[in-house]
């Protein structure tokens, strides 16, 4: 069979780093020779698993019709946007100077009148809020400036730090939120406007929520303070990854780059779109008047625009994780510990737009469906829909919708490290963690919710200064608040990009550790001996064939 005969040859080119030498942590699958009819029948899928790892080799093209069907999808939105601007109406703008002529039936031009003048006060507005504006753009782009050496400190700390930069961090998610809701609270009192618009009552009620919601997450912290040492160590080890691969930091900044520069053409041609159309006359108890209708196809136009980018959106998001699986995992499986493979991004770079772009378009695909469908489900939810159709169809969707994110969470992982399809990649990486007892829950929840609240609590800090600074060097006075809040989206995007980063790394890392249990080998042994304390699937059950075995 194809796929059985694939995984087989992408192992050809690691087979020879196992070695004695090599501490096993689990036995491979024993075959001996009278039981291998009674395995194959039972479980004939069983022998491909045996030999995963990362296919160095030239791989074929793999997912083509997705990949088809994409770049029908974008010729598709070019061709009509380049449609809409060459056939726009330059009249659409102008429909006040249109009358209708009762002897045509029609709609005609008048004769156009002088421009209006902006009144004096809007100048006068515009130019009291002018030096807000640019102490807005100045502390924007001096946070855009310092979140990369915020990055690469914070990686560094990661790394040779993580214990401690974890538990000093673990206070400040209680007590930020906290010094947030007391500060206001206090401020809003004193403040005469700010108590008009929020009575005490309002006030009161605010601050008992703000101390519910910190409650929560004490109790949370304590439910989970047994597997902090753990997540510690996962963190750890991929801080110390990903200072291995620090061209991810380049590569992964351009495709988001080059991913909004696709998007320009789109939003030009989405703004040219409305303007097709003609000036038509509309009655009105008993009068006309001209008003502005658009063409019939350019609803249908906004849609499929608006769909082609979402897919573009979430096909850019999975290309990332595709590069940054590969890229880690060459780490992983190289020979030498001490050592970076060479060209190992351009390697999986060039594998993510060529032969595999079909598997990330795919992958994309599934994503954007899951979000659409999702956010239909939850409008309707809001709608209030009664009946116990609505209810029932809303839970299938619900449940169908949880399978795939179930299924999708490490395909394109194991898709980066293989080269295998989608399909093929889901089905092999779910019996690959079957098989070996493990779980992905602990790992997603845990460390993402702890890098989460260590990004909080760096960006706060950030926010409180730039609002201190702001406060004693400007006039801003109360937009000053304002713009340090703007200044701590801006930095929580940017740090929240390199917990998306590190949280990849660590699902590839534990990707690449299942591999390793499964072939019974060791490639990082620092990786092995943080990641056997993981809890392992106790539902599960071992199967006829490997009860037999054992016997």
């Amino acid at each position: 069979m194809g796929s059985s005969e694939e995984p087989n040859k992408t192992s050809l080119h690691h087979d020879s780093s196992s070695s004695p030498t090599h501490p096993l942590l689990s036995k491979s699958f024993p075959s001996p020779p009278i039981s291998e009819p009674q395995l194959e029948s039972s479980e004939p899928d069983q022998t491909q698993f045996l030999q995963i790892s990362y296919n160095y080799g030239p791989r074929p093209f793999k997912d083509l019709p997705f990949l088809i069907l994409f770049l029908l999808f974008v010729l598709c939105t070019f061709g009509f946007g380049i449609f809409a601007v060459v056939n726009r109406n330059p009249n659409s703008s102008s429909v006040s100077s249109y009358s209708y002529d009762s002897s045509s039936t029609s709609c005609v031009k008048i004769s156009t009148s002088s421009l209006q003048q902006l009144p004096f006060s809007n100048y006068l507005e515009l130019s009291s809020s002018s030096h807000i504006l640019k102490d807005l753009i100045w502390t924007l782009v001096i946070t855009l400036i310092l979140s990369v050496p915020f990055c690469w400190l914070l990686l560094l700390l990661l790394k040779n730090y993580t214990k401690q930069v974890v538990y000093a961090s673990l206070p400040f998610f209680v007590v930020m939120p906290i010094f947030f809701d007391v500060y206001w609270f206090v401020a809003c009192t004193v403040s005469s406007s700010c108590s008009e618009v929020f009575p005490l009552v309002y006030r009161i009620l605010l601050l008992v929520f703000v101390f519910l919601f910190i409650g929560v997450i004490v109790w949370i912290i304590v439910a989970n303070w047994h597997r902090i040492e753990l997540t510690v160590n996962i963190i750890g080890i991929a801080s110390h990854s990903l200072s291995r691969n620090l061209g991810l930091f380049v590569v992964l900044p351009c495709l988001t780059f080059s991913l909004a520069l696709y998007y320009a053409p789109i939003v030009v041609f989405l703004a040219f779109a409305r303007l097709n159309g003609k000036i038509v006359a509309k009655e009105s108890g008993g009068e006309y008047y001209c008003v502005w209708k658009q063409d019939s196809w350019v609803p249908a136009y906004y849609t499929f625009a608006i769909l082609t980018m979402l897919w573009s959106t979430t096909a850019m998001v999975e290309l990332q994780v595709y590069v940054i699986s590969g890229t880690i995992s060459q780490w992983y499986f190289a020979k030498d510990d001490d050592s970076t493979p060479k060209r190992s991004i351009r390697s999986s770079l060039r594998n993510a737009l060529g032969p595999s772009s079909g598997t990330v378009c795919l992958s994309g695909l599934l994503i954007c469906a899951v979000r659409v469908i999702r956010a239909v489900v939850d409008s309707a939810r809001q709608e209030n829909l009664q009946g116990i159709v609505n209810i029932v169809l809303r839970c299938c969707v619900n449940a169908l919708l949880t399978a795939v994110d179930f299924l999708n969470k490490f395909t394109i992982n194991f898709a980066a490290i293989t080269g295998e399809t989608y399909c093929t990649s889901a089905r092999m990486t779910y019996e690959l963690l079957k098989r070996n007892l493990l779980s992905a829950v602990f790992v997603e929840t845990v460390s993402t919710r702890i890098l989460g609240g260590i990004v909080f609590v760096f960006s706060a800090i950030y926010a409180i200064v730039a609002c201190a600074i702001l406060k004693a060097v400007s006039n801003l006075g109360a937009d000053a608040y304002f713009v340090a809040v703007l200044a701590w989206v801006l930095l929580i995007l940017v740090l929240g990009f390199f917990v998306h980063v590190l949280d990849n790394v660590i699902d590839t890392v534990y990707v690449c550790y299942a591999i390793d249990r499964d072939r019974g080998e060791v490639c990082k042994q620092e990786v092995h001996e943080v990641y056997v304390s993981l809890p392992i699937r106790r539902n599960h059950r071992p199967s006829l064939a490997n009860r037999t075995l054992g016997v």
